[in-house]
């Protein structure tokens, strides 16, 4: 499991799909050398309700997300941490790890919403390992010049092959 940050909100063109993007932390808590980044894909209230909370700016009236954290609060139960647990058929999935007075409790959440309150609670955000194996991406420009050289190679290939090299 990989602690993570919160970069921001993006919106994907040409579709204008918002995106939440997290950053891979070091054990240290510093960003991480690979740059490990881990995309996904939200809905256009949760997208607002994020970048709204990362932005410190405060509504006139308390958002869902602000009014679940002041219910969370006032019945004494603490977010721990936030966890993005997997990619299944293609949907995310967090888990919200509370503790309330003698126990300990997990709960299953949209990753938007999970994100949202986290940020609202000042709360970590890690991903599974296994997540981020699978669907994480490098942004650095050593990467970035590696899949390049990739794609240059393959250009030579299909320029010089030939139909009858695969008879």
């Amino acid at each position: 499991m990989r602690a993570m940050e919160l970069v921001g909100v993006r919106v994907e063109l040409p579709s204008n799909t918002p995106i939440v993007l997290l950053r891979a932390l070091d054990e240290d808590g510093t960003s991480s050398a690979e740059e490990l980044m881990l995309p996904i894909f939200i809905g256009g209230p949760e997208a607002t309700a994020i970048a709204l909370a990362h932005e410190g700016v405060e509504p006139p009236r308390p958002m869902t997300h602000d009014l679940f954290a002041e219910a969370l609060e006032a019945m004494n139960v603490q977010v721990e941490r936030v966890v993005i647990t997997e990619l299944r058929d293609r949907t995310f999935f967090a888990e919200l790890h509370m503790r309330a007075p003698g126990e300990a409790k997990v709960m299953s959440a949209r990753p938007s919403d999970a994100i949202a309150l986290a940020v609202r609670l000042g709360v970590p955000i890690f991903a599974e390992d296994e997540l981020l194996a699978e669907v994480g991406y490098s942004d650095t420009p050593e990467v970035a010049e590696e899949e390049a050289e990739v794609v240059e190679d393959f250009k030579d290939f299909l320029d010089s092959v030939n139909p009858e090299d695969f008879a």
